[in-house]
């Protein structure tokens, strides 16, 4: 089944290519339970894809009777110092490896565009550098790195618009797809991008952005997704291993 021909790949971070959404589950759920609270997986929905004081905001939302001392920062920086001791046992998720590696391989443009601080990014990412992502060879976007207007985090378009025209090249504009100072031949540009998501803000960032993604194929995991659908070389069985 073809799905049409893409030229270039922007990938989400947390939760698609490393099992680092856990850690902020853990970590989030040890500081609660010491006043007796819990993130459920529906609150946690929701800060998915959001800037980060703004899904602090939205989390201590739901408990508005924890203690005075509870505020936004103390819980950042709390939050800070337990991730900051399990980032480097963060692991790449099914698929990832070979996905990567064989778009590396066969130069098809690839980059990630995260919602992550740069500090994060490179706690989670380096010890992982020579198996994942050096092939990337530094074609990544976070939500600090001044490329994007504050507060514009997903489900905006901006983080794959930025990443797309900044790391690799595309003239794909600005704003929405859908806005009349984008032309033609950006919504053509837009359109030869895949965009790999795993949350529901970042699916509709895709979508707003003009780009290909989960919506037009949804998959339980990287290990699903056949490259020659959309258009783009296939698995090599002897090279493309896990």
């Amino acid at each position: 089944m073809s799905r049409g021909k893409v030229e270039y790949i922007l990938f989400d971070m947390d939760g698609l290519l490393i099992d680092s959404e856990k850690v902020y589950t853990e970590v989030t759920n040890n500081l609660l339970a010491e006043h007796g609270k819990e993130m459920t997986w529906d609150i946690k929905a929701g800060l998915m894809g959001k800037p980060e004081r703004e899904a602090a905001a939205h989390l201590l939302s739901f408990f508005p009777d924890l203690p005075a001392h509870f505020t936004i920062d103390h819980y950042l920086e709390a939050r800070r110092q337990g991730q900051d001791l399990l980032w480097p046992t963060v692991r790449p998720l099914p698929g990832a490896l070979k996905l990567v590696s064989h778009l590396h391989r066969h130069k098809v443009p690839i980059a990630v565009a995260t919602g992550s601080q740069r500090r994060n990014y490179e706690q989670k990412s380096s010890h992982l550098m020579d198996a994942l992502f050096g092939m990337f060879e530094g074609k990544v976007v976070c939500a600090d790195d001044g490329l994007i207007g504050k507060g514009r985090g997903k489900p905006n378009p901006d983080i794959f618009l930025v990443t797309a025209r900044e790391m690799l090249g595309r003239d794909v504009g600005e704003g929405d797809d859908i806005e009349a100072k984008v032309t033609d031949a950006q919504r053509k540009e837009r359109r030869k991008g895949l965009v790999f998501e795993d949350a529901i803000p970042g699916v509709q960032a895709g979508k707003r952005a003009g780009m290909n993604e989960q919506p037009d194929q949804t998959l339980k995991s990287l290990e699903d997704f056949i490259p020659e659908e959309w258009g783009l070389p296939p698995y090599d069985v002897e090279k493309d291993v896990d």
